[in-house]
């Protein structure tokens, strides 16, 4: 078995399967593009998806990539076993409909075995098969693989939902008896118990039938297009090649596993207890990447799970003694290892450290806030005469505040109290009953579309005609092909068409098919990309179209130019928002509408007004500028060369188009556009707002629509400026900076005048004082206008010793107010009033000190009062 580096491992994968005729696939984004069923592109198919379920037919059948990937769904055991990670990445080799099993398996065996390549000792593999897929276990055999190293597992067959679905292999390599120190032997594997000795490294999944949940597995209908999925994890890979006890000692994380040491002072040590140091190398990776990719960390989705790994590490460096922020300082070395195939950690090293520190910060106030909380907890148990801290206040302090539980216990056990572990552990398997039940159900391939897919008849985009006559190639109705249709809906494909399928958020052309005297015979309403890449028009029949006749084609022009005033002001707000709020502003989707366009950006806080305005500025000045736009036909290299860019999700062939604006704008785009910016007339953002972690949506008008929007606008200050009888419009802003200081006088004044009616009336209600069990108190009711007014009546009670405990009711509205103030050691605010609150149909609590309910029943306000001795 060759020694190699984690580089040279994937690049002698992907050299390999190069050799056999795939087409290398870079590795895509981590945040998945147009598929909402997964929140990370999770696998090396993830992204392949649409060739496999046949929405798209690949140039080449065959593929490989090496594919970035996460996983978090099991974050805690990270850094407790060998080989789990959140980050990580998924070699693999694709047959789209074209070689199969045997292939699969033979050049498999060829790149682990072979001396040119792998040359891993053949006596130390086993591989696993479905028991029913006799093919498969004569297939390895024959390949050289020794019967005895054979293992038949009953769950061997991959399936998820509908669609694609097959038996799987898996490939295993024998550690040998030092990872065995009980000598099991072989049932490790037959019983699948877990263990170090068989190291998986490789799975081949044989993509044979159409998965059906409404029938038995036996019943499922062959594929009219097999496939192969494979994947093999480069972290496993590099262990067993560079001889290491776990993925950590490989070259993939011990860099950053010293510069931790070199951060914290302590050593790592492979034979001991390394947790710390694996989940900070893991995490960062992760955090690293993801951010690179537009991901940000938040409160939900992607964020959350960004959040929660920085908080993860961080609260592991604490463990190791840094209690200052570090992490970012770990992002340099994740690039320089993955360099060689992912330099875009180094391209935006910058930006990457910039969010992991500030979130770090953050965290750092979050602990604070936390041991806060924590210790009202224990205060809270004092006072109770409690000596445990219940398993939902510890969960709390670790969802809520990131406190890890070890954390919580440390501290409660050095106050002297004990911990509610199970308790814990089952509000944390609720919430992981909550997370899985909130997972987008699919992520399964949709089932193959037979007739789509055979559409191999070629068909032509006009860029430069909108109107022109073709002759109509093929005509599916019901999912069949036909050879005219009369009426209903049916689906087109012409030799040569006007009309611009839906890519790129540009959408469909409308218009109309006629015969040569004009007479429209059908409506095209839709334009999508069949499997294949000819335009497929979705359109409405009214008169009969005949195969191979030819016919006159023409779009709605207005609805294209609409379109492209907006697609074409994108471009310009891509490149504005790149200029004002920072480079890392890339874009995360788009849609160029006939009324307006959509633009989502990555992004970490909203935009400020003060750059919206420059953003709009900007865009109105390249539009008054009247720039040229032109459009080149070139090679993706030469594109690249030249400074063009690429478009988030987007996939590229070798031709490709470049739109030009000036020297302000060069992106690839393979959409309509105008021929001048000046054509756009008009351009005005009305909407800025985030629409996820890390991601913001701009809402943009132009022409027409803008000046329409500018005009209503107009409008409203007008309105306004009669209101405040502002002589010009000039005049209004300050007319209503005045008015609002005047208020603002008003509301000072009033609040004055409560004041002095509390401290009046709360001079009778203090005289009121009662005893229960030695505790002097206070229970009135009072008429005030809002909570602010009970809040007042307490401080001015604080100021001199009119009793223990004071308890006010109002009746604010058609509700109830209640507050307890209590200045008795004796006595606790929050639990008095937990006490008396339901009386009046209600609930609430507090600090010892003071605490406030609210309640729906006024008519009980005397019987909550007259409670107070007894709850005392």
């Amino acid at each position: 078995m060759k020694a190699l580096t984690s580089a040279q491992i994937r690049q002698m994968w992907l050299d390999f399967w190069k050799s056999k005729g795939h087409a290398v696939e870079p590795s895509a984004n981590l945040v998945p593009v147009n598929d909402p069923t997964l929140l990370w592109i999770n696998s090396g198919v993830a992204t392949l998806k649409k060739y496999f379920d046949g929405s798209v037919i690949p140039e080449n059948p065959r593929i490989t990539n090496a594919q970035k990937s996460i996983r978090t769904n099991d974050i805690e055991n990270v850094g407790k076993t060998a080989r789990h990670h959140t980050m990580f990445e998924m070699l693999g080799n694709f047959s789209i409909g074209d070689y199969f099993r045997d292939e699969a398996i033979e050049w498999g065996y060829e790149l682990l075995t072979s001396p040119d390549w792998f040359a891993f000792p053949k006596e130390k593999l086993y591989v696993t098969y479905y028991p029913d897929d006799k093919d498969t276990y004569d297939r390895w055999v024959a390949c050289g693989m020794d019967p005895s190293h054979m293992v038949p597992i009953e769950d061997n067959f991959w399936e998820i939902g509908a669609g694609p679905s097959g038996p799987d292999t898996e490939i295993f390599y024998d550690r040998g008896e030092d990872f065995d120190p009980d000598h099991i032997g072989l049932r490790l594997l037959a019983e699948d118990i877990e263990n170090d000795r068989y190291i998986e490294i490789w799975n081949i999944v044989l993509s044979q039938f159409n998965a059906d949940p409404k029938v038995p597995r036996k019943e499922y209908k062959e594929l009219p297009s097999k496939n192969i999925d494979t994947g093999a994890g480069l972290e496993r890979l590099a262990a067993v090649m560079q001889g290491a006890k776990t993925n950590f000692e490989t070259d993939l994380f011990m860099p950053i596993i010293r510069e931790v040491e070199k951060l914290s002072g302590k050593t790592y040590d492979p034979d001991g207890d390394n947790m710390s140091f694996k989940v900070i190398a893991d995490h960062i990776r992760a955090l690293s990447f993801a951010i690179g990719d537009g991901a940000l960390p938040g409160n939900e989705g992607r964020g959350y799970v960004l959040r929660r790994l920085l908080r993860r590490a961080v609260m592991h460096g604490r463990k190791l003694g840094i209690t200052n922020t570090f992490l970012y300082k770990l992002v340099p070395t994740v690039g320089k290892i993955m360099e060689s195939y992912y330099p875009e950690v180094l391209e935006k090293q910058d930006f990457i450290e910039k969010i992991v520190k500030r979130e770090e910060e953050t965290f750092a106030r979050t602990i604070d806030a936390g041991s806060g909380h924590l210790e009202e907890l224990l205060a809270d148990l004092k006072a109770a005469g409690k000596d445990t801290l219940e398993g939902q206040d510890i969960f709390k302090l670790y969802d809520t505040y990131g406190f890890p539980v070890e954390l919580t216990e440390e501290l409660a056990e050095d106050a002297g109290y004990k911990i509610d572990h199970a308790g814990f552990q089952a509000a944390m398997k609720e919430q992981q009953e909550r997370a899985r039940a909130a997972v987008v159900k699919g992520g399964s391939m949709g089932m193959q579309n037979e007739t789509l897919a055979g559409i191999v008849e070629p068909s032509a985009f006009s860029y430069e005609k909108e109107v022109l006559d073709s002759k109509l190639s093929v005509i599916i109705v019901d999912n069949e092909r036909a050879d005219s249709v009369a009426s209903g809906q049916a689906l087109l494909v012409f030799e040569e068409t006007p009309f611009y399928a839906e890519m790129g958020g540009q959408v469909a052309d409308h218009g109309v098919i006629t015969d040569a005297a004009g007479h429209v015979l059908a409506r095209v309403t839709d334009v999508q990309k069949a499997p294949n890449g000819q335009a497929l028009h979705t359109a409405e029949i009214e008169g009969e179209l005949t195969l191979g006749t030819e016919y006159h084609l023409e779009i709605d022009h207005k609805r294209r130019y609409a379109v492209e005033k907006n697609h074409t002001a994108t471009h310009l707000l891509h490149a504005a928002l790149h200029n004002v709020i920072g480079e890392h502003a890339t874009q995360a989707g788009s849609l160029n509408e006939e009324d307006f366009l959509r633009f989502d950006f990555t992004h970490f806080e909203a935009v400020t007004a003060d750059e919206l305005r420059r953003i709009e500025e900007e865009v109105n000045q390249q539009i008054w500028k009247a720039i040229a736009v032109k459009t080149i036909e070139t090679d993706l290299d030469t594109a690249k060369e030249m400074g063009a860019m690429a478009l988030f999700g987007e996939k590229y062939g070798k031709d490709v188009r470049v739109v030009v604006i000036g020297d302000y704008s060069i992106e690839l785009c393979g959409g309509t556009h105008l021929g001048n910016t000046s054509e756009i007339g008009l351009f005005k953002i009305v909407k800025e707002e985030g629409i996820g972690s890390g991601t913001r949506r701009i809402l943009a008008l132009t022409g027409q629509q803008a000046f329409e929007a500018f005009r209503e606008e107009e409008d409203a200050l007008k309105t306004v400026a009669a209101t405040v009888k502002a002589p010009q419009l000039k005049e209004a802003p300050t007319k209503v900076q005045n008015l609002t200081e005047q208020v603002k006088d008003l509301q000072k004044e009033i609040a004055e005048l409560k004041e002095k009616a509390a401290a009046a009336a709360a001079g009778d209600i203090f005289k009121d004082v009662k005893e229960a069990h030695g505790i002097r108190y206070i229970a009135s009711q009072v008429e005030v206008s809002d909570a602010g007014a009970l809040r007042t009546f307490a401080d001015n009670w604080k100021q001199a010793d009119h009793s223990d405990v004071l308890v006010l009711a109002a009746s604010i509205g058609d509700k109830v107010n209640v507050l307890v103030a209590s200045r008795s050691k004796d006595i606790h605010a929050g639990n008095l009033i937990k006490e008396l609150a339901p009386i009046v149909s209600g609930r609430g609590g507090g600090r010892p000190d003071m605490a406030m309910a609210g309640g729906s029943d006024v008519s009980q306000m005397p019987k909550l009062l007259s409670a107070v001795p007894e709850k005392l």
